[in-house]
């Protein structure tokens, strides 16, 4: 049977998102049918609608969420009705070589549902991130379901399921900041603030926070911030190594993802230390370096594909952090907003109006 719910439908390259009816199968094998609580505003989603991720139009958006478990398919034996979960977007697989390696956070074979949602006239909907979370109800494969404590409100739970885990991890997981380090992290929205709330988790004792926008810096330092660099009126290269008695970061998080900034990560770490670029660039970006730099600075230079994070381990441990007081994951919502909000969300997260607006169903 299938379930007619309302969600949130791009249906066009750059066209306004609209709200749809939206049919949800019942799960089949391996599936879990997901009644949605609340969903963040990405800007993935609107990567999605404005074409830059791939041309599979019509699609479902949303994938940042969390909710409870109402119906799973055959063969699931980890999940059941009522469970508080967590969706992500990386399901292992378990089997493929770096799982095998022990490395799941790298899988190379993650896992969607099998059957399509589709629009009330039978067209197939491509679900953003497998997941088409701005939705009543989404159907996706029970791997992306992570449970975690229901005491932690769905507004905030679900952040973890992108953006927040991405900057988190990018400072804890690929970065590996740890006590005493100094960290500097250029971009500070959603997931720069997120690496700035990961690198002080992880006690870091000099955090430094880049932006252009001076209120965006305020956040920063809402989030653990020690030290705020203005890019449009200092050099960003030279004033982080101000800040680190001359010597530059231990580790430079590029949350922006522009060949101009991750430069800026590169020369502005210590010699030996780690840059990590987490903000997504484009296609048609091209980064040069003089190979001899790349070669005599040593370190490393490394990208975060969502945080090198493994849900299994991670969402529950930071749900934890969050009811302990230690991490403020409340802080990231600037807003809650219903299914027929998106579209305005979309432009006041583009103008830096937002952290997080948050659709809560």
């Amino acid at each position: 049977m299938a379930h007619a719910v309302n969600g949130v439908v791009a249906a066009g390259r750059g066209a306004e998102v609209s709200v749809e009816t939206v049919l949800v199968p019942d799960p089949g094998p391996g599936e879990a049918l997901v009644k949605v609580q609340a969903c963040g505003v990405c800007h993935t989603d609107l990567h999605y609608r404005e074409g830059g991720i791939n041309d599979e139009f019509p699609f479902l958006l949303g994938h940042e969420a969390a909710g409870i478990v109402e119906a799973v398919g055959d063969g699931v034996t980890d999940l059941e009705p009522g469970d508080f979960v967590i969706l992500n977007w990386r399901a292992v697989c378990g089997s493929c070589r770096s799982c095998l390696r022990g490395r799941p956070q790298y899988c190379f074979n993650t896992h969607n549902a099998s059957q399509p949602m589709t629009l009330a006239d039978g067209t197939p909907l491509s679900p953003a991130l497998g997941i088409g979370a701005f939705a009543e109800k989404t159907l996706v494969h029970s791997g992306q379901c992570t449970k975690v404590d229901p005491k932690a409100p769905a507004e905030v739970a679900g952040l973890l399921g992108c953006g927040v885990m991405a900057g988190i991890g990018a400072a804890i997981n690929t970065g590996g900041v740890t006590r005493g380090d100094s960290v500097a992290v250029l971009g500070c929205g959603g997931v720069g603030d997120a690496a700035v709330a990961g690198a002080r988790l992880a006690g870091a004792r000099t955090i430094i926070a880049v932006d252009l926008d001076p209120a965006k810096l305020e956040w920063a330092e809402r989030f653990g911030a020690t030290h705020t660099v203005n890019a449009r009126e200092q050099d960003v290269v030279e004033t982080i190594r101000e800040l680190t008695e001359g010597n530059g970061a231990d580790v430079v998080i590029d949350a922006v993802g522009r060949p101009e900034t991750f430069k800026q990560a590169f020369y502005a770490r210590d010699h030996a230390g780690t840059a990590v670029l987490v903000g997504v660039p484009t296609p048609d970006m091209l980064l040069e370096l003089p190979l001899i730099d790349v070669f005599s600075r040593g370190g490393a230079v490394k990208s975060s594909w969502y945080g090198d994070c493994l849900p299994s381990r991670d969402f529950p441990m930071l749900i934890d952090l969050y009811l302990q007081g230690r991490l403020d994951l409340g802080a990231f919502v600037s807003e809650t907003i219903g299914l027929g909000d998106v579209e305005k969300a979309f432009a006041d997260m583009h103008h830096g109006r937002v952290l997080r607006s948050v659709v809560v169903l």
